[in-house]
C-alpha cells in the first residue's frame, strides 16, 4: 500500500485508539479488546514494555484487517526499529524531521506531533502525513475551527486528553481523527463495545459534509 492508502486506512473511522500500558500483557489484553469492539486503528506506545514485540504480533495476526502503528517514536532509530517491527504508521508527541524522513523512506506515514500553527506549517513543510495536535487538553475545538480557517489543509488528529464527548466536537471544528487512550478503553469487553458503537456513529454524523461534485470526497476520501 501507498502512504496515503495507508493514512486513509488509519484515519478512515475518525478515530484510532492509543495503547499504552504498563506490561506487554495488559497493551495485548487492551488492543484486544479495542479491536474487538470494532476499533480498526491503533498505535501502540514505545513506552509499554516490548511494545515493538507487540506491534509485530498483532500485525502478522491480523494483517489488513486492522492498522497497527507505533506511537511516542522520538528518533530516527526507534522510528526504523518500529518500521522492522511491522508497524504500519509512526505517531510523536514531536516535530522530528528525522522521524519523518525514516518513515518516508519505508513507504511508512508519520503523525509527528505539534502545538501551534508554526509547528503546523513546519511539519507540513517536511512532508507529514497529518498532525497530532499535542495534548489536544491544551486546547479546544474552537481554536482549531480558527487554525484551519488559515490553515484548511492541515490534517489535525487531536490527542491527549480527549473524551467521548470531546471527540465529535474536535471532528465538527475540522479534526480528520482523534486519538484516545483510557477514555476509549476502560471497562470490560462490554462496556468498551457498547462505547466504540455509540463513538463512531457520532463521530460519522460530526463529520462535515464536503459540497457536493466531483473531486469533493475531503482529505483521504474519510
Amino acid at each position: 500500500m501507498y502512504r496515503w492508502e495507508i493514512t486513509r486506512a488509519a484515519l478512515a473511522q475518525r478515530v484510532f485508539a492509543v495503547v499504552r500500558s504498563e506490561t506487554y500483557d495488559e497493551a495485548s489484553a487492551t488492543a484486544d479488546t479495542l479491536l474487538s469492539a470494532g476499533i480498526t486503528s491503533l498505535e501502540i506506545s514505545l513506552t509499554t514494555p516490548f511494545a515493538l514485540e507487540a506491534v509485530t504480533t498483532l500485525s502478522r495476526e491480523l494483517g489488513d484487517d486492522a492498522v497497527i502503528g507505533a506511537g511516542t517514536v522520538l528518533d530516527a532509530v526507534s522510528a526504523r526499529m518500529a518500521v522492522d517491527a511491522g508497524a504500519r504508521f509512526l505517531v510523536s508527541p514531536s516535530l522530528d524531521a528525522e522521524v519523518i524522513r525514516t518513515g518516508h523512506r519505508y513507504g511508512v506515514p508519520v503523525f509527528p506531533g505539534v502545538a501551534t500553527p508554526t509547528e503546523m506549517v513546519r511539519a507540513l513543510e517536511l512532508g507529514a502525513d497529518a498532525l497530532k495536535l499535542f495534548p489536544a487538553s491544551a486546547h479546544r475545538p474552537d481554536w482549531l475551527r480558527d487554525v484551519r480557517a488559515a490553515l484548511p489543509q492541515a490534517p489535525v488528529l487531536p490527542t491527549g486528553g480527549v473524551t467521548v464527548d470531546s471527540a465529535p466536537e474536535w471532528i465538527a471544528a475540522g479534526a480528520v481523527a482523534v486519538g484516545m487512550g483510557a477514555a476509549l478503553s476502560e471497562g470490560d469487553r462490554e462496556t468498551v463495545a457498547k462505547r466504540a458503537t455509540d463513538l463512531l456513529a457520532r463521530l460519522a454524523d460530526a463529520a462535515p459534509q464536503p459540497p457536493a461534485g466531483p473531486g469533493t470526497s475531503g482529505l483521504y476520501g474519510i
